[in-house]
């Protein structure tokens, strides 16, 4: 249970820092700002999806 709890609030942090960076690169002023900004929020909406779906994968393989 405990690396359950540790897991999720990796995540989490994991999750305010792609936050953080959104708006830092919202507000940049260079050339890459805007890829910059595009990549996190990709990231903001990929990454739990992806953990989502390990963890569903992960508990239907354990059961059987």
């Amino acid at each position: 249970m405990k690396g359950k709890r540790l897991m999720a609030l990796a995540a989490v942090i994991f999750l305010i820092l792609l936050y953080i960076l959104s708006i830092f690169f919202a507000l940049m002023k260079h050339p890459l700002a805007e890829n910059l900004l595009l990549a996190s929020l990709f990231c903001t909406v990929v990454v739990p999806a992806i953990l989502y779906g390990y963890a569903v994968a992960v508990r239907y393989f354990r059961k059987k």
